[in-house]
Protein backbone atom coordinates (compact mmCIF):
# COMPACT_ATOMS: atom_id res chain seq x y z
CA UNK A 1 0.00 0.00 0.00
CA UNK A 2 1.41 3.55 -0.22
CA UNK A 3 2.57 5.39 1.91
CA UNK A 4 0.04 8.60 3.03
CA UNK A 5 2.11 10.66 4.81
CA UNK A 6 6.32 10.98 5.46
CA UNK A 7 7.60 12.58 8.41
CA UNK A 8 11.62 13.93 7.79
CA UNK A 9 12.62 15.40 11.42
CA UNK A 10 16.24 15.84 12.88
CA UNK A 11 15.83 16.43 16.72
CA UNK A 12 17.96 16.43 20.00
CA UNK A 13 16.24 13.32 21.08
CA UNK A 14 14.25 14.98 24.30
CA UNK A 15 12.96 18.17 23.15
CA UNK A 16 9.72 19.43 22.69
CA UNK A 17 9.58 18.77 19.27
CA UNK A 18 10.42 15.03 20.04
CA UNK A 19 7.47 14.57 22.35
CA UNK A 20 5.06 16.13 19.73
CA UNK A 21 6.32 14.08 17.54
CA UNK A 22 6.35 11.08 19.26
CA UNK A 23 2.67 11.87 19.88
CA UNK A 24 1.58 12.75 16.96
CA UNK A 25 2.57 9.93 14.76
CA UNK A 26 0.73 6.71 16.63
CA UNK A 27 -1.94 8.65 16.78
CA UNK A 28 -2.23 9.58 12.63
CA UNK A 29 -1.68 5.67 12.84
CA UNK A 30 -4.25 5.01 15.02
CA UNK A 31 -6.54 6.82 12.34
CA UNK A 32 -5.76 4.41 9.33
CA UNK A 33 -3.04 6.61 7.43
CA UNK A 34 0.33 4.87 6.64
CA UNK A 35 3.62 6.65 8.22
CA UNK A 36 7.23 6.95 7.32
CA UNK A 37 9.26 8.73 9.94
CA UNK A 38 12.71 9.43 8.04
CA UNK A 39 15.72 9.08 10.38
CA UNK A 40 18.82 11.63 10.41
CA UNK A 41 21.68 9.04 12.11
CA UNK A 42 22.53 10.42 15.49
CA UNK A 43 18.87 12.51 15.64
CA UNK A 44 15.34 11.84 16.98
CA UNK A 45 12.79 11.62 17.01
CA UNK A 46 13.21 7.83 18.82
CA UNK A 47 10.04 5.47 19.67
CA UNK A 48 10.22 2.56 21.82
CA UNK A 49 7.93 1.09 19.79
CA UNK A 50 6.39 1.53 16.26
CA UNK A 51 2.81 1.06 15.98
CA UNK A 52 1.54 -0.95 13.27
CA UNK A 53 1.12 1.18 9.51
CA UNK A 54 4.31 3.10 10.56
CA UNK A 55 7.71 2.68 9.31
CA UNK A 56 11.35 4.07 10.31
CA UNK A 57 14.00 4.78 7.72
CA UNK A 58 17.32 5.78 8.14
CA UNK A 59 18.27 7.86 5.56
CA UNK A 60 21.88 6.78 6.05
CA UNK A 61 23.10 10.29 6.60
CA UNK A 62 24.27 11.57 9.66
CA UNK A 63 23.55 15.96 8.52
CA UNK A 64 19.98 16.66 7.30
CA UNK A 65 21.54 18.13 3.82
CA UNK A 66 23.83 15.01 3.42
CA UNK A 67 20.32 13.83 3.54
CA UNK A 68 19.04 14.94 0.84
CA UNK A 69 20.16 12.97 -2.16
CA UNK A 70 18.68 9.94 0.14
CA UNK A 71 15.38 11.95 0.41
CA UNK A 72 15.11 12.24 -3.21
CA UNK A 73 15.60 8.57 -3.70
CA UNK A 74 12.96 7.91 -1.38
CA UNK A 75 10.19 10.42 -2.67
CA UNK A 76 11.08 8.73 -6.09
CA UNK A 77 9.90 5.35 -5.09
CA UNK A 78 7.60 5.78 -2.68
CA UNK A 79 5.71 8.86 -3.59
CA UNK A 80 3.96 9.82 -0.61
CA UNK A 81 1.21 11.79 -0.41
CA UNK A 82 2.45 14.50 1.87
CA UNK A 83 5.39 14.89 3.53
CA UNK A 84 5.64 16.77 7.29
CA UNK A 85 8.92 18.87 8.46
CA UNK A 86 9.88 20.74 10.91
CA UNK A 87 12.20 23.13 11.81
CA UNK A 88 13.95 25.70 9.25
CA UNK A 89 17.11 23.53 8.03
CA UNK A 90 15.11 20.39 7.89
CA UNK A 91 11.87 22.60 6.10
CA UNK A 92 14.47 23.59 3.44
CA UNK A 93 15.88 20.59 2.80
CA UNK A 94 12.57 18.98 2.29
CA UNK A 95 11.17 21.64 -0.40
CA UNK A 96 14.28 21.36 -1.88
CA UNK A 97 14.30 17.36 -2.14
CA UNK A 98 10.35 17.33 -3.36
CA UNK A 99 11.51 19.61 -6.36
CA UNK A 100 14.65 17.71 -6.98
CA UNK A 101 12.30 14.45 -7.12
CA UNK A 102 9.34 16.14 -8.90
CA UNK A 103 6.98 14.66 -7.59
CA UNK A 104 3.22 15.68 -6.72
CA UNK A 105 4.04 14.90 -2.74
CA UNK A 106 2.68 18.16 -0.67
CA UNK A 107 4.95 19.62 1.71
CA UNK A 108 4.26 20.83 5.21
CA UNK A 109 6.96 22.61 7.35
CA UNK A 110 6.61 23.49 10.86
CA UNK A 111 7.93 26.10 12.99
CA UNK A 112 7.19 25.71 16.44
CA UNK A 113 8.44 28.77 17.88
CA UNK A 114 8.13 32.58 17.41
CA UNK A 115 10.65 33.09 14.99
CA UNK A 116 11.27 36.76 15.23
CA UNK A 117 12.14 36.44 19.05
CA UNK A 118 13.96 33.49 18.59
CA UNK A 119 16.50 34.80 15.64
CA UNK A 120 16.72 38.19 17.27
CA UNK A 121 19.31 35.91 19.63
CA UNK A 122 21.06 34.15 17.01
CA UNK A 123 24.04 35.13 15.16
CA UNK A 124 23.89 37.61 11.57
CA UNK A 125 24.63 35.39 9.26
CA UNK A 126 21.88 32.44 10.66
CA UNK A 127 19.68 35.30 11.15
CA UNK A 128 19.68 36.48 6.99
CA UNK A 129 19.70 32.57 6.19
CA UNK A 130 16.43 31.88 7.77
CA UNK A 131 14.82 35.29 7.10
CA UNK A 132 15.40 34.44 3.72
CA UNK A 133 14.73 30.60 3.69
CA UNK A 134 11.13 31.40 5.47
CA UNK A 135 10.38 34.78 2.75
CA UNK A 136 11.14 33.20 -0.61
CA UNK A 137 11.38 28.73 0.08
CA UNK A 138 8.19 29.21 2.23
CA UNK A 139 6.07 30.41 -0.16
CA UNK A 140 6.75 27.08 -2.39
CA UNK A 141 5.34 24.67 0.70
CA UNK A 142 1.49 23.14 0.60
CA UNK A 143 1.19 24.24 4.23
CA UNK A 144 3.07 26.41 6.71
CA UNK A 145 2.20 24.81 10.30
CA UNK A 146 2.55 26.37 13.58
CA UNK A 147 1.14 25.47 17.01
CA UNK A 148 0.13 29.22 18.39
CA UNK A 149 -2.17 31.92 17.57
CA UNK A 150 0.93 33.88 18.74
CA UNK A 151 3.51 32.30 16.45
CA UNK A 152 1.60 32.57 13.30
CA UNK A 153 0.82 35.92 13.49
CA UNK A 154 4.23 37.06 14.12
CA UNK A 155 5.41 34.51 11.23
CA UNK A 156 2.89 35.86 8.91
CA UNK A 157 4.90 39.42 9.49
CA UNK A 158 8.02 38.61 9.80
CA UNK A 159 8.08 36.40 7.04
CA UNK A 160 5.76 38.38 4.84
CA UNK A 161 3.98 35.41 4.74
CA UNK A 162 0.23 35.72 3.53
CA UNK A 163 -1.39 34.92 7.13
CA UNK A 164 -4.55 32.72 6.11
CA UNK A 165 -1.47 30.78 4.34
CA UNK A 166 -0.34 29.28 7.56
CA UNK A 167 -2.04 26.72 9.85
CA UNK A 168 -2.56 26.87 13.42
CA UNK A 169 -2.73 23.14 14.81
CA UNK A 170 -2.81 21.90 18.43
CA UNK A 171 0.26 19.93 19.62
CA UNK A 172 -0.59 16.62 20.39
CA UNK A 173 0.09 16.71 24.15
CA UNK A 174 -1.96 15.32 26.34
CA UNK A 175 -2.47 11.25 25.62
CA UNK A 176 -3.44 8.45 27.97
CA UNK A 177 0.17 7.14 28.33
CA UNK A 178 0.83 10.74 29.82
CA UNK A 179 -1.86 10.01 32.31
CA UNK A 180 -0.10 6.43 32.72
CA UNK A 181 2.96 7.84 33.52
CA UNK A 182 2.59 10.09 35.95
CA UNK A 183 1.05 7.86 38.03
CA UNK A 184 4.38 6.36 38.29
CA UNK A 185 6.11 6.40 42.19
CA UNK A 186 8.58 8.56 42.77
CA UNK A 187 10.69 8.28 45.67
CA UNK A 188 12.29 11.87 46.78
CA UNK A 189 11.64 13.33 49.88
CA UNK A 190 10.11 16.40 49.38
CA UNK A 191 7.09 14.95 47.95
CA UNK A 192 6.64 12.74 51.41
CA UNK A 193 3.27 13.85 53.55
CA UNK A 194 3.84 16.46 55.72
CA UNK A 195 6.35 18.38 53.49
CA UNK A 196 6.04 21.56 52.76
CA UNK A 197 4.95 22.54 49.00
CA UNK A 198 7.14 21.78 46.52
CA UNK A 199 6.92 24.36 43.16
CA UNK A 200 8.67 23.08 39.76
CA UNK A 201 9.64 23.91 36.83
CA UNK A 202 10.67 21.68 33.60
CA UNK A 203 13.05 22.21 30.83
CA UNK A 204 16.77 22.97 29.72
CA UNK A 205 18.65 24.97 31.86
CA UNK A 206 19.10 27.98 29.35
CA UNK A 207 19.03 31.32 28.67
CA UNK A 208 15.73 30.98 27.26
CA UNK A 209 13.86 29.24 29.66
CA UNK A 210 14.94 31.55 32.07
CA UNK A 211 14.93 30.02 35.51
CA UNK A 212 16.71 32.88 37.14
CA UNK A 213 13.21 34.87 37.05
CA UNK A 214 12.02 31.37 39.01
CA UNK A 215 14.81 31.47 41.47
CA UNK A 216 14.55 34.94 42.68
CA UNK A 217 10.45 34.76 42.38
CA UNK A 218 10.85 31.90 44.78
CA UNK A 219 13.72 33.35 47.13
CA UNK A 220 10.75 36.24 47.30
CA UNK A 221 7.93 33.40 48.50
CA UNK A 222 10.39 31.32 50.44
CA UNK A 223 11.29 34.71 53.13
CA UNK A 224 7.60 34.32 53.92
CA UNK A 225 6.87 30.62 54.22
CA UNK A 226 7.53 27.35 53.86
CA UNK A 227 8.15 25.81 50.28
CA UNK A 228 10.73 24.36 48.28
CA UNK A 229 11.72 24.99 44.12
CA UNK A 230 12.51 21.77 41.73
CA UNK A 231 13.81 22.08 38.71
CA UNK A 232 14.14 19.16 36.24
CA UNK A 233 16.27 20.10 33.54
CA UNK A 234 19.75 20.16 32.23
CA UNK A 235 22.03 22.99 30.68
CA UNK A 236 24.53 25.29 30.76
CA UNK A 237 23.08 28.35 33.30
CA UNK A 238 23.29 25.71 36.10
CA UNK A 239 26.49 26.88 37.62
CA UNK A 240 24.53 30.01 37.58
CA UNK A 241 21.63 28.96 38.73
CA UNK A 242 23.30 27.59 41.84
CA UNK A 243 25.09 30.39 42.08
CA UNK A 244 21.85 33.24 42.08
CA UNK A 245 20.16 30.45 44.68
CA UNK A 246 23.18 30.61 47.17
CA UNK A 247 23.29 34.77 47.14
CA UNK A 248 19.65 34.63 47.96
CA UNK A 249 20.04 32.43 50.59
CA UNK A 250 17.50 29.75 49.54
CA UNK A 251 20.35 27.34 47.97
CA UNK A 252 18.71 24.09 50.45
CA UNK A 253 15.22 24.96 49.22
CA UNK A 254 16.24 24.88 45.55
CA UNK A 255 17.32 21.22 43.79
CA UNK A 256 17.99 21.22 39.99
CA UNK A 257 17.54 17.60 39.90
CA UNK A 258 19.02 17.18 36.08
CA UNK A 259 17.63 15.47 33.07
CA UNK A 260 14.91 12.85 34.16
CA UNK A 261 13.11 10.64 31.76
CA UNK A 262 9.62 10.99 33.41
CA UNK A 263 9.08 14.10 34.70
CA UNK A 264 5.28 13.65 35.14
CA UNK A 265 5.04 12.44 38.25
CA UNK A 266 6.10 15.15 40.04
CA UNK A 267 3.99 17.13 37.54
CA UNK A 268 1.43 15.85 38.95
CA UNK A 269 2.33 15.78 42.88
CA UNK A 270 3.68 19.78 42.40
CA UNK A 271 1.63 22.38 44.51
CA UNK A 272 2.53 24.77 41.17
CA UNK A 273 4.27 24.85 37.68
CA UNK A 274 6.27 27.61 37.07
CA UNK A 275 7.17 28.68 33.39
CA UNK A 276 9.50 31.92 32.92
CA UNK A 277 10.26 31.64 29.47
CA UNK A 278 11.70 34.61 27.14
CA UNK A 279 9.64 33.48 24.26
CA UNK A 280 8.00 29.87 22.78
CA UNK A 281 5.84 28.74 20.46
CA UNK A 282 3.54 26.68 22.14
CA UNK A 283 5.52 25.46 25.67
CA UNK A 284 5.03 21.46 25.83
CA UNK A 285 5.36 21.25 29.62
CA UNK A 286 2.95 24.25 30.44
CA UNK A 287 -0.07 21.72 28.76
CA UNK A 288 1.15 18.78 30.03
CA UNK A 289 0.85 20.12 33.94
CA UNK A 290 -2.20 21.75 32.56
CA UNK A 291 -3.55 18.10 31.40
CA UNK A 292 -2.05 16.75 34.67
CA UNK A 293 -4.42 19.57 36.46
CA UNK A 294 -2.11 21.62 37.95
CA UNK A 295 -2.01 24.96 38.90
CA UNK A 296 0.19 27.15 37.07
CA UNK A 297 1.96 30.47 36.63
CA UNK A 298 3.62 31.76 33.24
CA UNK A 299 5.35 35.05 31.89
CA UNK A 300 3.29 36.44 28.92
CA UNK A 301 5.82 35.49 26.64
CA UNK A 302 5.72 35.27 22.53
CA UNK A 303 3.71 32.84 22.14
CA UNK A 304 1.24 30.34 23.65
CA UNK A 305 1.10 31.07 27.55
CA UNK A 306 -1.70 33.75 26.79
CA UNK A 307 -3.75 31.25 24.95
CA UNK A 308 -3.56 28.26 26.58
CA UNK A 309 -4.24 30.25 30.21
CA UNK A 310 -6.78 32.34 28.21
CA UNK A 311 -5.43 35.63 29.24
CA UNK A 312 -5.12 34.31 32.71
CA UNK A 313 -8.28 33.10 33.31
CA UNK A 314 -6.88 29.62 34.15
CA UNK A 315 -3.31 31.22 35.84
CA UNK A 316 -1.30 34.05 36.33
CA UNK A 317 0.11 35.80 33.70
CA UNK A 318 3.17 38.07 34.19
CA UNK A 319 5.87 39.90 32.26
CA UNK A 320 8.95 38.13 31.24
CA UNK A 321 11.59 38.63 34.03
CA UNK A 322 9.66 39.90 36.01
CA UNK A 323 10.65 38.00 39.43
CA UNK A 324 8.20 40.70 41.57
CA UNK A 325 5.41 39.44 39.58
CA UNK A 326 6.31 36.06 39.19
CA UNK A 327 6.07 35.70 43.03
CA UNK A 328 2.62 37.28 43.25
CA UNK A 329 1.38 34.76 40.85
CA UNK A 330 3.10 32.07 42.75
CA UNK A 331 1.63 33.36 46.22
CA UNK A 332 -2.03 33.37 44.26
CA UNK A 333 -1.79 29.79 43.32
CA UNK A 334 0.02 28.48 46.67
CA UNK A 335 -3.05 30.43 48.63
CA UNK A 336 -5.83 29.59 45.94
CA UNK A 337 -5.21 26.92 43.51
CA UNK A 338 -6.56 27.05 40.17
CA UNK A 339 -9.40 23.72 40.54
CA UNK A 340 -7.73 20.86 38.93
CA UNK A 341 -10.98 20.83 36.33
CA UNK A 342 -10.24 24.18 35.28
CA UNK A 343 -6.97 23.47 34.14
CA UNK A 344 -7.51 20.05 32.65
CA UNK A 345 -10.38 21.81 30.72
CA UNK A 346 -7.77 24.41 29.33
CA UNK A 347 -6.22 21.46 26.80
CA UNK A 348 -9.07 19.93 25.93
CA UNK A 349 -7.87 20.75 22.47
CA UNK A 350 -4.53 19.23 22.68
CA UNK A 351 -5.23 15.85 22.95
CA UNK A 352 -3.19 13.54 21.00
CA UNK A 353 -6.66 12.63 18.28
CA UNK A 354 -7.82 16.23 18.12
CA UNK A 355 -4.19 17.19 17.04
CA UNK A 356 -3.85 14.06 14.55
CA UNK A 357 -6.93 15.27 13.17
CA UNK A 358 -5.73 18.86 12.26
CA UNK A 359 -2.57 18.01 11.04
CA UNK A 360 -4.04 16.07 8.39
CA UNK A 361 -6.54 18.41 7.01
CA UNK A 362 -3.61 20.89 7.01
CA UNK A 363 -1.92 18.52 4.75
CA UNK A 364 -4.32 18.27 2.56
CA UNK A 365 -6.27 15.30 3.03
CA UNK A 366 -9.96 16.06 2.22
CA UNK A 367 -11.33 13.55 4.78
CA UNK A 368 -10.29 15.47 8.00
CA UNK A 369 -11.20 18.55 7.15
Amino acid sequence: MATDLAIFAATSGHSGVDRVLRNLVPAIAALGMRVDVLGVEGHGPVFAELPDGVRHLPLGASHVNTAIPALVRYLKAERPAALLSDKDRVNRAALFARWLARVPTRVGVRQGTTVSVNLASRKASERWLQTASMRYIYPHADAVLVPSHGAADDLAAYARLPRERIHVVPSPIITPTLQLRAAEGIEHPWFAPGEPPVILGVGELSERKDFATVVRAFARVRRERSCRLLILGEGRRRPALEALASELGVLDDVALHGFVPNPYPFMARAAVFALASRWEGMPVVLIEALGLGRPCVACDCPSGPREVLDAGRVGPLVPVQDDARFADGLRRQLDEPTPEAVSRAAVADYTDVASARAYLAALGFTEFQ
